[in-house]
């Protein structure tokens, strides 16, 4: 079981003067549910080489068990460092492809082309796709089979518009996760704020908020058939 992390390369929050990039906890809790569960990952990210952290994720009240994990755990740390260039990946070496959040995705991956024709191309192989928090965002110009963007008649969720406002983001982020989804046609349901909600629909596989990390990460398992 082969299974590819695809983390965003961008650094910048929009206009503040503010860093940011991918969020710790969503990265480091799938990572680890699926190395125990025996797949082999694999990290990526539009530039290669070491993504940015969103620094705010890293914060004493942002900390977990995964990410203190991760930190501590040398090899996770010398394939964060060396992650692929997102346009030398190929779909067919991989059986799943799930992308962290943070506010990093919402600038380049949402509008990178290899990342939006991998997508499709895991949805035509028949291969799932799980993406947590802001990552369903990528999803805004991907488009299935038949033409139509690919969360059209979806059921999915993502960051809340509630959550957005609550970080204060409302107002600099480039478009609202939840906005964008419905706007594509995608049926979109939410818990509560900050709680763990995953849906899945078919191929696709959603998490609305970091605190969904582990279960959407658990419901990818599931769907290639190595949670049973």
């Amino acid at each position: 079981m082969k299974i590819l992390m695809v983390l965003t390369s961008h650094d910048q929050l929009g206009d503040t003067g503010r860093k940011t990039g991918f969020w710790l906890e969503e990265l480091a809790a799938p990572f680890y549910t699926f190395e125990e569960a025996g797949a082999a990952i694999t990290l990526a990210s539009p530039k290669g080489g070491r993504p940015p952290l969103d620094p705010k994720s890293n914060e004493l009240a942002n900390q977990t068990d995964s990410t203190r994990r991760f930190e501590a755990d040398e090899k996770a740390m010398a394939a964060l460092s060396a992650t692929l260039k997102l346009s030398d990946v190929v779909e067919a070496d991989y059986d799943a492809v799930f992308y962290p959040g943070g506010h990093g995705p919402l600038w380049d991956l949402a509008e990178d082309p290899h990342s939006i024709r991998l997508i499709e191309s895991f949805i035509v192989s028949n291969k799932p796709v799980a993406l947590v928090c802001h990552a369903p965002g990528v999803l805004r110009h991907v488009c299935a089979p038949s033409g139509r963007p690919l969360v059209d008649g979806k059921k999915v969720t993502g960051f809340a518009n509630s959550e957005e406002d609550a970080v204060g983001l409302t107002n600099v982020v480039p478009f609202l996760v939840e906005d964008e989804l419905r706007a594509k046609g995608g049926v979109y349901s939410r818990g509560p704020d900050w709680g763990s909600y995953v849906v899945e629909d078919g191929l696709l596989i959603t998490g609305q908020n970091p605190g969904s990390s582990p279960a959407t990460a658990r419901t990818l398992i599931d769907a290639l058939g190595a949670g049973k």
